[in-house]
């Protein structure tokens, strides 16, 4: 069985880690002090992604359907 992770990706994700329990690690456009753990993580494995790095793709985010009486009720509110 292949490995799912680099070593490229492990020394990001350890770098990250250490960048976070000095504090110096920010999060992307905000810039906020990063305290947790699985952000730190998941900010190495997305800086190991834009190296190129072997790393999976990143989960795609999910979207809600709009119900049928959601749509109807936008529409109504168009008409007036």
């Amino acid at each position: 069985m292949a490995r799912k992770y680099g070593k490229k990706a492990q020394a990001s994700v350890k770098s990250a880690m250490r960048r976070r329990k000095k504090g110096t690690l920010k999060s992307g456009r905000s810039g906020k002090k990063v305290t947790s753990r699985k952000q730190a993580i998941a900010i190495g494995l997305s800086e190991a992604r834009k190296k190129g790095a072997k790393v999976p793709p990143a989960p795609k985010k999910r979207t809600t359907k709009k119900s049928a009486s959601s749509k109807r009720k936008t529409v109504r509110r168009k008409r007036k």
